[in-house]
């Protein structure tokens, strides 16, 4: 969403920049006119949608007037280095698909086969009725991959942080989280009621501040990602594992943008470092990443998953997950160990394009993944970038307020491996020309 502390007006750009194909989104299509009429808005406080909204219609609407609005692109095509959107066809650089195993046929072939043997759907949640034989052989595929003791999955990686908080933790423990840590950890922890501090974002003096001065708890959990998805930067690892050692706490990595993007096998920010993995009590993740399917993971120990398997709420009360999306994470995986190329053109890529617009004089921040955040000072020039960089061909996605603190608005660039040179070259004459 666009917000700043003061409403400000959004810039409109030239009608001769943008097409207009590329405006209809941009100017509210997509909501039917919704923001034509603020007369019928009726946002007293009395009413299911209160005052609280006026700020973001407000702000939505100048943005649809302008022809900027840049979220919700319905895409015609699937995912991959190139799309169309709209008719037009855009270089993707916004998507997660970090392997470029989306639309590959081996992935597109295990899909069908899980349909085709088990139909459309588990027909319950994982504790009742809805566990397949592939649930339980693709969740030991990946305790293999990761090199943990067990696996267990859940309808989205989300659900996988809720589950694992929630579960675990009540308002008699606490977690110390780094202040960069995904909103589902944070919503987890308002659900479990738990007592929160942040530290600084990979300071670890300031974690050993918050563990020493904070309030009393039975338990504490260190929470850190173990790449950060809006600044593209990598937890100190080996660092979070001797706090957790030196204060008797435990340590809980979210491994989603790491799994099959760092270590030379994609095992993830363990291997990185070449710390065990069981030197970590709890891992979480996503199989929306690197894995081209829907879905989260917690791996840790089976003391550990037997519990949360009869106490999470996401594992008993959420439909467990499709058969075609199992079998997807299953060839994925046998892809990952087999084709560990990838990951080198991966990061090659990535390289190519931040050093690229680094040359070209943009901010790149704290990246060294694959994620690449292009900062810009303010929500309209972030949002006016996007539309002007769609105009040229390039889908890069616009990260602001509330996403990211106000003042931080970037673009979250992500670099795939199925991304040539030439692609990559392609957006950077773009961003010349943006900066031009």
């Amino acid at each position: 969403m666009i917000q700043n502390s003061e409403p400000t007006a959004l810039p409109v750009a030239p009608a001769t920049d943008i097409s207009e194909s590329q405006k209809s989104v941009g100017q509210g299509q997509l909501f039917n006119g919704f923001f034509e009429h603020p007369q019928d808005w009726n946002l007293r406080k009395d009413q299911l949608i209160d005052g609280r909204a006026r700020r973001v219609f407000d702000l939505m609407g100048r943005a649809c007037e302008a022809g900027v609005y840049p979220f919700q692109l319905p895409l015609e095509t699937r995912q991959g280095p190139w799309v169309q959107a709209e008719g037009n066809k855009l270089l993707m650089l916004s998507s997660y698909d970090y392997l470029g195993l989306i639309g590959d046929p081996r992935i597109d072939a295990a899909a069908i086969e899980g349909i085709r043997k088990y139909g459309t759907g588990s027909g319950g949640a994982r504790l009742l009725t809805g566990t397949l034989d592939l649930h339980k052989m693709m969740e030991r595929d990946l305790a293999a991959f990761k090199g943990a003791p067990e696996v267990l999955t859940f309808s989205s990686g989300y659900l996988a942080n809720l589950a694992v908080i929630a579960g675990l933790f009540s308002a008699q423990d606490r977690v110390v989280m780094d202040a960069l840590c995904h909103r589902s950890v944070v919503d987890a922890c308002k659900m479990a009621g738990v007592q929160v501090q942040r530290f600084k974002h990979n300071d670890m003096d300031s974690l050993r501040h918050e563990i020493a001065n904070g309030p009393a708890a039975n338990r504490t959990l260190i929470i850190s990602d173990g790449v950060f998805s809006m600044d593209g930067d990598i937890c100190p690892l080996a660092d979070l594992v001797q706090i957790k050692k030196d204060t008797n706490t435990y340590l809980m990595i979210d491994d989603s943008h790491a799994l099959g993007v760092l270590g030379k096998g994609g095992h993830g920010v363990d291997e990185l470092f070449g710390i065990p993995t069981n030197e970590i009590d709890i891992w979480t993740g996503s199989f929306a990443k690197a894995v081209p399917s829907n879905g989260g993971w917690v791996a840790g120990s089976q003391q550990l998953l037997i519990f949360l398997q009869h106490a999470a709420s996401p594992f008993i009360f959420s439909a467990a997950l499709s058969p075609s999306s199992v079998s997807v994470v299953r060839e994925a995986l046998r892809i990952m160990w087999t084709e560990p190329e990838r990951y080198v053109r991966l990061h090659d890529n990535a390289n190519f394009l931040r050093g690229g617009l680094q040359e070209l004089g943009y901010d790149t921040g704290l990246s060294e993944t694959p994620i690449i955040p292009v900062n810009f000072e303010s929500e309209e020039h972030c949002a006016f970038a996007a539309a002007m960089l769609r105009s040229m061909g390039v889908g890069a996605t616009p990260i602001l307020f509330p996403a990211v603190p106000l003042g931080s608005a970037r673009l979250r660039l992500c670099v795939t491996a199925a991304h040539t040179k030439d692609d990559l070259q392609f957006a950077l004459d773009a961003f010349k020309k943006l900066r031009e």
